[in-house]
């Protein structure tokens, strides 16, 4: 997995974003590109802002037990999987500030760092290790960006 921590990787990660524009189309799934710019913001926004609210104990619990492994593993994420309901973006975005809300969150991450993230909880699935939030960021851009053929 690359480490989304690593100045050159959220460069290149950047740099994919820029390469698309209002118009890019999908190559599966139902979510245009502002859509999916906009659900790409959607684990910073659990990280840096206090807009979603959390799970209870017992959700959170089922989160931690049936999604966590799936989410922060390596292994990449199938098209067109199912998606938690705050990740749902379904009415249409404004295509250039959900792409500069996204650089800044990733240049916001890269500033704070891989160590600001060890043992951090995270929103639904409780403390997690740096390579866990590293997996959790890069492979949802990966898969989101992929989906979009940049």
């Amino acid at each position: 997995m690359k480490n989304i921590f690593d100045l050159k990787e959220t460069n290149t990660i950047i740099d994919r974003i820029n390469k698309l524009d209002s118009s890019t189309k999908q190559l599966w799934g139902k979510m245009s590109v502002d859509q999916m710019l906009a659900h790409c913001n959607v684990p910073y926004e659990m990280v840096f802002e206090d807009v979603h609210p959390k799970p209870g104990g017992f959700v959170k619990f089922m989160l931690k037990l049936f999604v966590k492994p799936t989410v922060v593993n390596e292994k990449p994420y199938k098209k067109n999987g199912r998606t938690a309901p705050a990740f749902l973006i379904t009415d249409t975005k404004n295509f250039e500030i959900e792409k500069e809300r996204l650089v800044n969150y990733l240049k916001k991450t890269q500033d704070l760092g891989e160590n600001y993230f060890e043992g951090r909880e995270s929103h639904s699935f409780g403390k997690l290790a740096k390579n866990e939030w590293n997996n959790m960021f890069y492979k949802h851009l990966d898969h989101h960006l992929g989906q979009f053929g940049v």
